[in-house]
């Protein structure tokens, strides 16, 4: 199947959420997505934009995405973080990934970024294996920190 990589636009955000979705649920996270098309559209369109989102669309609609930020490193400076990249079950194995990735890596030397870094599963083995053949290094040694909602309110409450 064909397909082209284009950025997206705010009215690709609907199909950009179903693909998250799709991930949240391959993730076996079903229940952990709350951003909405709405917030999709705020913090990527409007005003000072949070992200920036690169769709791959077939004839059937976006069958894949890659979301980026900007980052700084202490010890490399300008970064970006891919904060997903997405492809449609039905694309797997379709040159699609590797299209998005080549996107982002684009992106990311236009920019100047000195470090293109983003997470893996370490049961996702087809990815791990699919980055890695990419010249990207997996750092197993590392575990990725997170406070959710609830974590931030629990802990500003201990700062009152």
């Amino acid at each position: 199947m064909d397909f082209s990589i284009r950025d997206a636009r705010p009215e690709d955000m609907e199909q950009v959420l179903g693909l998250i979705q799709e991930l949240a649920d391959f993730e076996k996270e079903p229940d952990a997505v709350e951003v909405t098309v709405e917030d999709l559209i705020k913090d990527g369109f409007e005003g000072e934009k949070m992200f920036h989102c690169f769709v791959a669309e077939t004839s059937e609609g976006i069958a894949g995405i890659a979301l980026v930020y900007p980052r700084y490193s202490t010890w490399k400076g300008p970064a970006i973080h891919l904060e997903d990249l997405i492809v449609a079950e039905r694309m797997r194995g379709s040159g699609l990934g590797s299209a998005l990735l080549d996107e982002v890596i684009k992106y990311g030397h236009n920019l100047g970024v000195r470090r293109i870094c983003w997470e893996v599963l370490d049961w996702n083995e087809p990815a791990i294996e699919f980055y890695e053949k990419k010249g990207a290094k997996v750092l197993r040694d590392w575990d990725v920190v997170q406070m959710d909602e609830t974590g931030i309110k629990n802990y500003m409450e201990t700062l009152n």
